[in-house]
């Protein structure tokens, strides 16, 4: 700045001005509608004939009318079936074959650990199928996320598991009869599609309200320690099956120290058969899933390890007859066809309400996640409430084929990136398997285009297994399925590696990602779940009440205001305050915004908590300026406390001046009663405005304050 802000002759403080200068020796007065329009013109908007009807009526009507018409009815139904608006441009000739490539890669991979999932719900493994069928489906005309992978999910199976545990529980006496046994599954089988139906029902409760921004409350680590969390529920609930051991399912908090208890118990009494199966699947599927990871820009598609391990151990337990010989124990018989739609029984739904509400979350939580991820780095958008919509249609409809909760699913998302459908953008350049086929460069692939074509290929690989293929897998030993569960919780085991980042970066976070692990794995999915969002959002309040009121300055030779703390030259005005305050102020901020306003003008004995601050300027406060750009709202009892400060600022002889309050706080102040204690003159636009004025009262009884702010 050059010169300085004051003139001569100091003005009526009631007298405004025209002059546009933000340093004039004069303030600006309100810059309203009108007066706007009085400066720099512009042409008036034609009056509008009296309406009969109240204004909100005419809005509503205007609404339902513009939805209505021809165009806005074919954009609803663009919304909410995105087929739609991809398919026309689909290039069936370049592009359909690498995704029948990708959707049958994924298809392949979709049967066993659907049979494998369905035994950590609880219920026969051909259920586990259906699930990798009908939900699929239904995502693939509702979804918006491009390269999702729907079907069934091992924390959704586990914690399903749990609920049908709890609710059909096996006989003490054992030794049930065939009778008997087919009973007990079936009322499993309708208990897990109760649960699906109830968080089908639950998700398009939330879609009728727009919750999808729910999503955006369960944060990063929460999801991560979730999953991974839930992956040592997995590891240690499989144990019994990789040791060949018939033990009970242990349910509710601290059930992982009671299976880990169980199974030292009963370790004597393992089968020798069983084990060596466990690991020579284990030693097989580990070194695939890793060559898998470390050569996927090599490899044209990803090396199928389930399946061959799968075929192999089916081939040698038909070929020894383990089952007889060793009592290994097998998939069995494979019913063909689909089953009957069941509507589940109502009775059953108040039961699982409760526990429906939690695999909801975790469903939307881990879908719209990873939708976002994907999204993000292929350079597209994806709708929440779209995605809720999805995935509630999906649970709800698949319920009535006896299908149990799915949700996109991390391994299957992951592969079919991997596998390269040619409706996905590709990084850099680099050819996927897709565009080796059709000689088309991945980059030239379109971003607005959707991959769910490929997940109507998995669907045809799973409806041959339903339908022809079932019989093959009669001799499949169920501890192929426990190894093919463990297998596929590497990517979540894998998520401690980014500990160190993450406590680099935010020891926060950090600590709210241990909590949420600890949680889970102590007390149980659902639990450690609510307790990570608890915590969560306790970190949010806990920084809000933390924030630090600033202490602004002029940094010399420019218009800006600096925190009086840094090393930069900053001029102060004597008798002239300015703070800046960068937080919400509500109930829970509003004993600290008063402790710090306090003592910074001089008002009451106490010291802030926070550390200490800058200090006063020589002299009585006489003008205070309160930046409130750093407000993003103001509730009722923050408001309150900004009109009792006005009003302990007059008794005190101080002019209090606020600048950049956004509309939404500068309302809420208003209802409050502000404009009862300082007049519109005293709101201001920037803090530049604010100060040019609070000079022009300064001025009036220290003449010397020109010589000093230049």
């Amino acid at each position: 700045m050059s010169g300085p802000l004051v003139s001569e002759t100091c003005p009526d403080p009631e007298e405004v001005s025209d002059l546009k200068s933000p340093l004039s020796s004069r303030f600006r007065e309100p810059l309203t509608h009108a007066r706007f329009q009085e400066l720099f013109g512009g042409e008036k908007e034609p009056e509008l004939p009296a309406e009969p009807c109240s204004p909100w009526l005419c809005r509503l009507w205007r609404r339902r009318a513009c939805s209505c018409s021809g165009p806005g009815a074919w954009r609803v139904l663009q919304a909410r079936l995105p087929p739609l608006r991809w398919l026309p441009h689909y290039r069936w000739r370049a592009w359909l074959l690498g995704d029948a490539v990708a959707g049958v890669t994924v298809g392949i991979v979709h049967v066993p650990q659907g049979m494998a999932f369905a035994l950590l719900t609880s219920v026969p493994p051909v259920f586990g199928l259906y699930t990798s069928f009908f939900p699929v489906l239904i995502y693939s005309l509702l979804g918006t996320g491009r390269h999702l992978s729907t079907g069934t999910f091992a924390v959704l199976s586990l914690m399903t598991g749990s609920v049908v545990e709890r609710l059909v529980p096996e006989p003490l006496a054992g030794n049930l009869s065939g009778i008997e046994k087919e009973q007990l599954e079936a009322r499993r089988v309708g208990a897990a599609a109760a649960v699906a139906f109830g968080s089908g029902a639950l998700m398009l409760a939330m879609f009728a309200l727009q919750l999808g921004v729910l999503s955006t409350f369960l944060s990063e680590p929460v999801v991560k320690a979730l999953t991974s969390g839930a992956a040592v529920h997995v590891l240690v609930s499989q144990l019994p099956s990789l040791l060949g051991l018939s033990l009970p399912r242990q349910i509710g908090c601290f059930s992982l120290f009671k299976t880990l208890a169980a199974v030292l118990m009963a370790l004597a009494g393992s089968s020798p058969a069983e084990l060596a199966i466990s690991a020579l699947s284990l030693a097989l599927l580990v070194p695939v899933k890793e060559l898998n990871v470390r050569f996927r820009d090599r490899l044209p598609t990803p090396i199928p390890g389930e399946v061959v391990m799968v075929f192999l151990a089916s081939v040698l337990c038909f070929a020894s007859s383990l089952n007889t010989r060793y009592n290994v124990q097998v998939v069995g018989l494979l019913p063909g066809g689909f089953p009957q739609p069941l509507f589940p029984r109502l009775d059953e739904l108040p039961r699982i309400l409760a526990d429906s509400l939690p695999i909801a979350l975790v469903t939307f939580a881990v879908s719209a996640s990873l939708a976002s991820i994907y999204a993000d780095k292929h350079s597209y958008t994806i709708d929440p409430n779209q995605e809720l919509l999805a995935h509630g249609v999906s649970n709800l409809v698949s319920s009535l084929f006896s299908c149990f909760p799915n949700s996109a699913t991390l391994a299957t998302t992951s592969l079919l990136v991997d596998a390269g459908g040619n409706t996905q953008k590709t990084d850099g350049g680099r050819r996927t398997w897709g565009s080796r086929l059709s000689g088309v460069q991945g980059d030239c692939f379109k971003a607005t285009l959707a991959a769910q074509l490929a997940g109507l290929f998995s669907c045809i690989v799973v409806l041959s297994v339903l339908l022809w293929l079932g019989p093959f897998f009669y001799y499949l030993p169920k501890a192929v399925l426990a190894c093919i569960n463990i297998s596929s919780m590497r990517q979540m085991f894998f998520q401690m590696q980014e500990l160190p980042q993450l406590w680099h970066i935010s020891r926060v976070d950090f600590a709210v990602w241990m909590v949420t692990w600890v949680a889970v794995v102590t007390l149980s999915v659902d639990l450690g779940l609510a307790v990570g969002v608890v915590v969560s959002m306790m970190t949010v309040v806990c920084r809000t009440q933390r924030v630090q009121c600033l202490a602004l300055g002029l940094a010399e030779g420019t218009e800006l205001y600096r925190p009086l703390r840094e090393s930069c030259k900053l001029l102060q005005v004597p008798g002239l305050c300015i703070l800046s305050y960068p937080s919400p102020l509500y109930f829970a901020t509003r004993g600290q915004f008063r402790h710090i306003l306090e003592w910074h003008l001089g008002l009451g004995c106490r010291s802030p908590k926070l550390g200490s601050l800058p200090d006063k300027g020589a002299g009585p406060i006489r003008v205070v300026v309160l930046d409130f750009s750093g407000i993003t709202f103001v509730d009722a009892a923050g408001a309150r406390e900004v009109v009792q400060l006005t009003g302990r600022c007059q008794d005190a002889g101080i002019c209090l001046l606020l600048a950049q309050c956004n509309a939404l706080v500068l309302e809420t102040l208003t209802r409050a009663g502000l404009l009862d204690r300082m007049t519109p003159e005293q709101l201001f636009v920037s803090v530049q405005d604010a100060a040019a004025h609070a000079l022009e009262r300064l001025k009036t009884t220290d003449p010397k304050i020109c010589t000093v702010w230049v």
